[in-house]
């Protein structure tokens, strides 16, 4: 299986949940399978952002396709 970059379009959008980490890479079988995956692993963002406050759920990129930019990468290095 290959390996996905997802990120969000917008590098400021409050909904990523993963702040100082401008994407996470993992494996799938094609970019659905991937951002499938990623919406598994991170459904919302609990109880919003400072800037953005939102009830639990509504924070999540679930349902917004254009939110997500999926592409093929290498395999990332392995952790220390």
């Amino acid at each position: 299986m290959p390996w996905y970059a997802v990120r969000p379009r917008d590098p400021a959008d409050p909904r990523w949940p993963l702040p100082g980490k401008p994407q996470i890479v993992l494996k799938g079988a094609d970019p659905a399978e991937a951002r499938e995956k990623f919406e598994q692993a991170y459904p919302s963002t609990p109880f919003g952002t400072p800037s953005t406050p939102v009830p639990d759920g509504a924070g999540s990129f679930e349902g917004d396709a254009e939110a997500l930019v999926v592409e093929e990468t290498a395999e990332p290095a392995p952790p220390r």
